[in-house]
């Protein structure tokens, strides 16, 4: 047996870069002949869950949402999916945000498709009820240039309206293409690369990036990116917004 004592991966106090060499499988109650890779967890001293789920023949995901809401984003293959009594089938580049106080089920999936979900602890806001069930497709989402930029371009999934606290894109690089400054902002990142390749700064560290790679950036951690390669880089990314920076 072949024993490799190397890694892309690296873990540190304000970010880290999660590279697939170092998967170890976990397992989830409700989840099923599934292949479950928790990426990003509180554990790590982040305040959101991301995971990848792969499925097998016979792979099931089912649950209820409590505290946390959950957002699944097919990355290939398909699935039949149910929340709250509505129906869709998702394939790749389709979603489903599920709020707090729902179930869930994924069945009839594909075996190999691979499911990208990000967990978060929902925070009320006076005045606004919690965010429906949503199903969506990124394919049918515009993605205008970011910041007049060309090279750059974003699509929001999510509803900009103050009932969500969490919002997820995607963001599209042309090769070439770079964040027009370096960020230093209160959001906190999970994000992952669907496409592409490049190189990513964060706190004055740089790190090779490809498909597949994970990043977990936390509040404040300085970030930018450039893409390189023959073809665009992309990304899908969760960011908390619209609740206050302090306690009211």
């Amino acid at each position: 047996m072949e024993i490799s004592a190397l890694t892309r991966s690296v873990v540190k106090g304000s970010h880290a870069v999660i590279s697939p060499d170092g998967y170890v499988n976990s397992t989830v109650p409700g989840w099923t002949n599934c292949t479950v890779n928790v990426i990003i967890s509180e554990a790590m001293g982040a305040q959101l869950t991301q995971t990848l789920i792969t499925a097998r023949e016979g792979g099931r995901i089912t649950g209820a949402t409590h505290a946390s809401q959950v957002f699944f984003y097919v990355i290939n293959g398909g699935c039949h999916a149910t929340a709250d009594g509505k129906k869709n089938l998702l394939s790749a580049g389709r979603f489903l945000y599920v709020p707090i106080g729902k179930t869930y089920q994924l069945e009839n999936t594909v075996p190999g498709t691979q499911i990208l979900c990000f967990h978060k602890v929902y925070e009320k806001l006076e005045g606004f009820a919690p965010p429906p069930v949503i199903f969506g497709d990124a394919a049918q989402i515009e993605g205008p240039t970011y910041l007049g930029d060309p090279a750059l371009r974003l699509q929001v999934l999510l509803p900009d309206h103050p009932a969500f606290d969490m919002a997820v894109n995607i963001f599209t690089y042309d090769s070439g293409g770079h964040l027009p400054f370096v960020e230093t902002h209160i959001m906190e990142h999970g994000l992952l690369y669907l496409q592409g390749q490049g190189v990513y700064m964060l706190d004055q560290e740089w790190y090779p990036i490809k498909k597949g790679d994970s990043i977990w950036m936390a509040p404040y951690c300085q970030q930018w990116f450039t893409a390189m390669g023959k073809e665009p880089a992309v990304y899908i990314y969760y960011k908390n917004v619209n609740r206050f920076p302090f306690t009211p």
